[in-house]
């Protein structure tokens, strides 16, 4: 495997890390909206990564395989004032837990950021063979 291949494989994790930072953001834009933008409550998206084999290179990388959405019930909350109140005053909010979506985004900021230094020493060891020589 060559050296080169660390470019690659570190920038197809980084990419998918920032579909799941994108993911986690609107997860938890979308925290306290009663309505999503299909009429029923948010449901939360999960990120599914995949690995890729490159068999010239021996080597994978990661992509983004698909993005779910989780089919936990929403929670219900009683406010028979509230205009989406049900019969009983029931507003259904949506299936984010907010602690879970900080735990995933600290998870995948930390993931960015390794590549990022992986990146980086790869980078400087390339540097220091070009340096070799002179």
């Amino acid at each position: 495997m060559s050296l080169f291949n660390v470019f690659k494989i570190s920038g197809s994790a980084m990419s998918a890390q920032s579909l799941r930072l994108n993911t986690v953001a609107s997860n938890l834009a979308n925290a306290d909206s009663v309505v999503s933008s299909d009429g029923k409550p948010y449901q939360s998206k999960q990120v599914v990564f995949k690995a890729v084999q490159d068999a010239a290179n021996k080597s994978s990388t990661v992509e983004v395989d698909r993005v779910i959405e989780d089919d936990k019930p929403g929670k219900m909350v009683y406010d028979p004032k509230h205009p989406m109140a049900n019969g009983d005053g029931y507003i259904t909010m949506p299936n984010v837990n907010v602690t879970e979506e900080m735990v995933n985004m600290i998870s995948a900021s930390r993931a960015y950021q390794n590549n990022v230094e992986t990146m980086n020493a790869a980078k400087t060891m390339l540097l220091k063979t070009l340096n070799i020589g002179q």
